[in-house]
Order: structure tokens, then sequence, then C-alpha cells
């Protein structure tokens, strides 16, 4: 076994402490990588708290990774030691059901394995993320990560990035729409970046003003206060997709009424309550309500290899990572432009 260090919860009402365990010897497919940078995801909060049931402790948080490959196993074809490696949401699948054969991972039929949180394929060894110095994980679920871009700022395209990219390229998003990004955050931030470089036009809808100058710098072509109903009035019927990243809970039915005739609002955000729709909001303009998880193995490749050709990273703030439930506390108050990530070397 190897030994590592990390940062971990016990339950749901402690605070995440540095925590030793032990991940798995390299199997002749696995790739051990040592983590230098772990992005933190809104997920990692509601995780640690058991927001959406199920926790298993302890739990060590973190599915936006990256780092150096230090060892690789027998069978090991994609990588060597030395190569800049990321990896993302999920850790496994069952490889063989339709989706999985599909490239659609996330979306396993005899269910995926979460990086943290979860249970291998086994359905008995729990899996533990990148709050930690290292990490064992198959090749099939490592990424490449292009030396192009720096590395702290890549970590976040593993979740927030490909959260945002999938949607877009699945509904072929681009040159000749209209594309409203609901909420400028950790997802927001880099729907507006992708929007941009596929060619739409992009609006950004907020409820706080101050972040026009940052949506603007971004490449956000207009800017909407949502509290403002003047604002709201002018780009009634207007858009062809809305990209909803927000977390919050929030009345999808004024947001529908923002979308063109058979226009399509796709949810990436997981509020804490359920939505309440009225049928009118669909069936008056043939509106579709989309969601979207994340993306397969495939797909976030690509994703990192298109960020790498046109200079795409998020925006980050480094924190060591015994600030990280001050970070929590600025990220769930919005406080944060527009990604928080941990510098490992810290730990």
């Amino acid at each position: 076994m190897i030994p590592t260090k990390g940062y971990a919860v016990q339950d749901a009402k402690t605070d995440l402490a540095p925590w030793n365990f032990e991940r798995r010897e390299l199997g002749p497919h696995d790739v051990q990588f040592d983590i230098q940078f772990c992005g933190v995801c809104h997920s990692d909060l509601h995780q640690i708290k058991d927001d959406w049931g199920g926790a298993i402790y302890p739990m060590v948080p973190g599915h936006e990774i990256v780092g150096k490959v230090v060892k690789v196993g027998s069978h090991v074809k994609k990588f060597k030691v030395g190569d800049l490696a990321g990896t993302g949401c999920l850790v496994d699948s069952c490889r063989t059901c339709e989706n999985c054969k599909e490239g659609l991972e996330q979306f396993c039929l005899k269910g995926r394995t979460d990086t943290y949180n979860a249970l291998g394929q086994d359905g008995v060894t729990p899996t533990y993320g990148g709050y930690s110095d290292t990490i064992v994980v198959h090749e099939d679920f490592v990424l490449h990560i292009s030396d192009k871009l720096p590395l702290a700022a890549v970590a976040p395209l593993l979740c927030a990035g490909i959260t945002t990219y999938s949607p877009l390229r699945h509904w072929k998003v681009g040159k000749g729409h209209k594309l409203a990004v609901l909420g400028l955050g950790g997802l927001g931030h880099m729907a507006v970046k992708f929007g941009v470089a596929f060619g739409a036009e992009v609006t950004v809808l907020s409820t706080s003003t101050n972040k026009e100058a940052d949506a603007r710098k971004l490449g956000a072509h207009n800017f909407i206060v949502t509290k403002d109903e003047k604002q709201l009035a002018s780009v009634a019927g207007s858009f062809d997709f809305i990209l909803d990243t927000v977390s919050a809970p929030h009345d999808l039915n004024l947001y529908l009424s923002l979308l063109r005739v058979n226009g399509v609002h796709i949810c990436v955000g997981v509020p804490p309550t359920p939505y309440e729709i009225q049928a009118f909001s669909l069936i008056g303009g043939r509106r579709s309500l989309a969601g979207s998880l994340i993306g397969g193995l495939p797909e976030t490749q690509e994703m990192l290899d298109y960020c790498a050709e046109h200079g795409i990273v998020s925006e980050i703030e480094m924190i060591d990572i015994k600030n990280v439930h001050e970070a929590y506390d600025r990220m769930t108050k919005g406080d944060v432009r527009y990604r928080f990530v941990i510098d490992m070397a810290t730990l």
C-alpha cells in the first residue's frame, strides 16, 4: 500500500483536518501521480456536509486534480513517468454498458465510480479525492495535461470546465446563437469563455451588478441584472439557449420566458430544493428544459486539448489547504473570482 497524506472529514459535523491513509499499490494498468493542485468545487462542501445524502466517512474531497506522473503499471501505454496528468470527477465505470462504450462514462448504467465519496466497482473499496498528496487511478481515467497552460489554472477545467463545455458541444451552440449564462461563478465564468470561443453572442444574467466588468473582461457581449425588471423585459423571448449554473433556489419560469420559441434551458447547477415548473412556461414557446452532467473521458480530453490550443484556463485564487474552510465560506457568499485552487505543496 502507498502511504498518503490528506485532509478529511470524519463525519458531517466536523471540519476537514489532516488524515493519513493508504492508496492501493499499482496494478498493471494504474498510474500514480503526485498531486500539485486541486480545485475547490461547491460540491465538495455539499458532500462533506452530507447535503445530498449517502456520505461515506472518512471523506477526502477533491475532483479537480492535476500533477505529475511518478509511477506507472507494467502494462500502461498512455503515460510515462514525468508526464503531466489530471483526474476529474470519475475514476472508474463498468466499461461494458452501452453508455460506457460510447464514451459517456458519467452515465454508466451499472454505476460510475466517483473520485471521492464513492465505492469502487467492487462495491466495497471507498474512493478518496484530491485533497491529498498522491493518487492512483486506472490509466483510462487519467487525462493528458498540456504544458502550454499554467497547471494550477487547468485544475478547475476537470469539473467546472467540462461541466460547461459538454452541454455547449452537445447542443452545438455556436455562431448565430444567442446564449445566456445564468450566474457568473466557477461554472458560469467558464461557460462565458467557451460560449465566446464557440462564436455565440453571450449575455450574462446575474443578480450582482458588480460583476459586469468581469463579465465583459471574460468576453461577454451583454450583461443583464436579473433584479432589474426593465432589463429583464428587454431580453424576453430573445435567447436560443440559457446555460443555468446557479446552485441556489431560483424561479425557472422567469428564465424560461427569456427563451425564443424552441429555446433550451440547460441546468448544470444543483439547487438544494426541487424546481417548480409551470406547464405553460414550456408549452407556450415549445421550449425545452434539459440537464447535463460533466462529460465522459473522451470529451474531457477533447476539452483539455481545445483549451490548450486556444489558451483557455480558469480564473483562480490560490489557497493554502489550511484555509479551505475560509474558502468554503467565501465561496458560499460568492466571494471568489472565480475558482479556489489548493496548492498541495502546503499540505
